[in-house]
């Protein structure tokens, strides 16, 4: 969810009960309401993780209905008042991947409007419910950022690992752009001695940036994607949150290393303001993003939210197939 924004409280409530007030019956993906989605197949059953109170959970057999579950968290974490003392529940664009024996689900406790940010990170060995030893194992902080300090936005998370198993974390909104920082193997904690930090992604503002104002050079939802010795850079232009009037589309620049520099399809660098459109809304979707990116059987899939407009601005599951065109990611046009 996007916090450099105005946004309609009606739909700040749709997103607050996102997969926890509504029925056990399974709905197709485009009536799957959700906010930032990420997806993971463990078997043969799929999940995906978004925005919610407690972060919102669904399930499915074939990425085509998908069935609300219980939330990750049934209580807040202890920690998030200490960094947002006006901290409610409502959890922000987690991360999922499994790595090490286990699953790692990296999430935004933030104040809306304000880098007072972190994110957390919480572990579990299997992602049924039905399963023995299903128990989420919440790690607590793996960065913060506050405000007078820093410049950037710690909410957004995506974890990366490189050619040789390095594993780093992108993240990030508005400010002053997209960082990546280095962490420990143990994917809980930033690497030291010395710590490893890089701006992936910025644009360019029309007024002067301080840490109070995130500004107006809207960027954010950064995601890495491998593919054929490239690692491709996704990440979500202009505004989220306002429903109808949303204006979000998602962009990608790639690169032959993990930390940069990305450049788009014309050479230039995402650092300064580049970006190739991979998709953008239309009068029927008034704006699409917060993507992620997946192999599946052999076949890559964009995973994102769009605001119906038919239905007042309501976030709704989107997944399309990507083709790939001279080294470019390319998925039809929203219908």
């Amino acid at each position: 969810m996007k916090k450099q924004c105005s946004f309609h409280w009606s739909i700040f409530i749709l997103f607050f009960v996102c997969g926890s007030a509504f029925s056990q019956k399974a709905l197709p993906a485009i009536e799957t309401v959700v906010h930032d989605p990420v997806m993971i197949q463990q078997g043969n059953i799929y999940y995906l993780f978004c925005t919610g109170h407690g972060i919102s959970v669904y399930s499915s057999p074939d990425m085509k209905n998908w069935t609300p579950e219980k939330p990750v968290f049934a209580e807040q974490p202890k920690w998030a008042t200490t960094v947002a003392p006006d901290f409610k529940g409502h959890i922000w664009a987690p991360d999922v991947s499994y790595h090490n024996g286990q699953y790692y689900l990296y999430y935004s406790v933030s104040s809306f409007a304000k880098n007072t940010s972190a994110i957390g990170v919480a572990t579990n060995k299997t992602l049924n419910p039905k399963d023995k030893n299903f128990k989420w194992v919440d790690h607590g902080i793996v960065i913060e950022s506050v405000p007078n300090r820093d410049l950037w936005n710690a909410i957004d998370p995506n974890l990366i690992l490189d050619e040789k198993g390095v594993p780093y974390l992108t993240f990030g909104s508005f400010w002053d752009g997209l960082k990546m920082v280095k962490l420990n193997p143990d994917l809980t904690s930033i690497a030291k001695q010395p710590q490893e930090w890089h701006t992936l992604a910025r644009r360019e503002r029309s007024f002067k940036l301080d840490d109070k104002d995130p500004g107006d050079a809207a960027l954010e939802a950064p995601f890495v994607f491998k593919k054929d010795g490239w690692y491709y850079l996704f990440l979500s232009w202009d505004f989220c949150c306002r429903g109808e009037n949303s204006t979000y589309k998602v962009v990608v620049g790639r690169s032959k290393t993990v930390t940069g520099p990305y450049v788009d399809a014309s050479g230039k660098e995402l650092f300064q303001g580049g970006g190739r459109l991979v998709i953008e809304g239309n009068k029927n979707w008034a704006g699409v993003g917060h993507n992620s990116a997946y192999t599946f059987d052999n076949k890559d899939y964009l995973v994102f939210h769009g605001y119906d407009v038919s239905k007042k601005g309501t976030p709704k599951l989107i997944i399309k197939e990507i083709q790939w065109k001279e080294g470019w990611p390319t998925v039809l046009p929203m219908d």
